[in-house]
């Protein structure tokens, strides 16, 4: 059986991984979405275990411990991790799996899986991206200027992804990581098996 795909989306806070993500995953039922581990509290309509699992920080130090995170960071004072034995086993099964993770955890999974597929995700512009970022209307001046500082330098760490994608429009940025999708799944390398008459 064909491992399955990893397929890591990130970008800087307000790019919109989130809402193209979910629209990844309406448009291609083959694909499923790997649920992330976070200390943070559940935003409205959150239910844990399927956005997120909740944790508190004595569970998130316990899964640290005992090695059960592909990757996870401390990301403005909240933890986020990806737990690896629920991407493993899914991968082993064929299953391509996407993962929608902040710019500081897709560096760390570079490193641990380099048959992963890095999309960075932009935005139209930093004005966009300030405004997306203040139209949330979680943020206080100050955690809105570091998020804002932040995003800048992390746009600059997107050189380093394999493709990148800009956000003026769910459906079209969606529509070209759908594309790269396909595109991943039609390499040679991965369909040897077909040359076998």
């Amino acid at each position: 059986m064909k491992r399955g795909l990893l397929i890591v989306v990130s970008g800087a806070s307000g790019t919109g991984k989130g809402t193209v993500c979910k629209k990844i995953l309406d448009d291609m039922t083959d694909v499923a979405y790997s649920v992330s581990a976070t200390t943070r509290a559940p935003r409205e309509g959150e239910t844990d275990g399927k956005q997120y699992y909740f944790l508190s920080r004595d569970e998130f130090s316990t899964w640290i411990d005992e090695g059960k995170f592909l990757e996870y960071a401390n990301v403005y004072g909240n933890f986020y991790g990806t737990p690896l034995n629920k991407i493993e086993e899914r991968r082993n099964r064929g299953e391509d799996i996407l993962l929608e993770i902040d710019v500081q955890g897709a560096m760390n999974v570079m490193k641990k899986c380099p048959d992963g597929v890095f999309i960075f995700l932009l935005p139209p512009s930093l004005e966009e991206l300030k405004r997306r970022i203040e139209g949330r209307g979680t943020e206080t001046p100050e955690s809105l200027a570091i998020r804002f500082n932040n995003a800048v330098a992390e746009i600059a760490i997107g050189r380093d992804y394999n493709y990148v994608v800009v956000n003026d429009s769910v459906d079209d940025a969606a529509a070209q990581i759908e594309g790269i999708i396909n595109a991943e799944r039609c390499k040679v390398a991965r369909n040897l098996d077909k040359f076998n008459f």
